[in-house]
């Protein structure tokens, strides 16, 4: 991704610090941390937090970073709804490179 091909130059929501949580949202750089914002924001965003991402970054941006730059930050579910219904990728990818595992007995 280039630089000049982010659609927008936009603020950060300051509702999206929950989602961003190890980074100050004052001082992200679209371009130096969009691996970080792209798997935060699919991982853990809702619905118009995720349309809040394709209105930054185009949809080939998002898929591409998510195929070439895998985090180990999603639930199994979620995976595979960022996957399949999001981003629509056929290609095979490695869902243990994406799917944290849940240890222990949860009470």
């Amino acid at each position: 991704m280039k630089k000049d091909s982010l659609l927008k130059k936009n603020e950060i929501p300051a509702s999206m610090q929950a989602i961003l949580w190890s980074k100050d949202i004052e001082n992200i750089d679209f371009y130096n941390d969009r691996i970080y914002i792209i798997h935060q924001v699919l991982a853990y965003g809702d619905m118009d937090e995720i349309k809040w991402l394709f209105t930054v970054y185009l949809k080939d941006e998002i898929k591409n970073t998510f195929i070439d730059h895998p985090s180990k930050i999603y639930t199994r579910p979620v995976y595979f709804f960022i996957k399949d219904l999001i981003l629509n990728i056929e290609k095979e990818i490695d869902e243990n490179d994406y799917v944290k595992n849940i240890t222990g007995s949860i009470k």
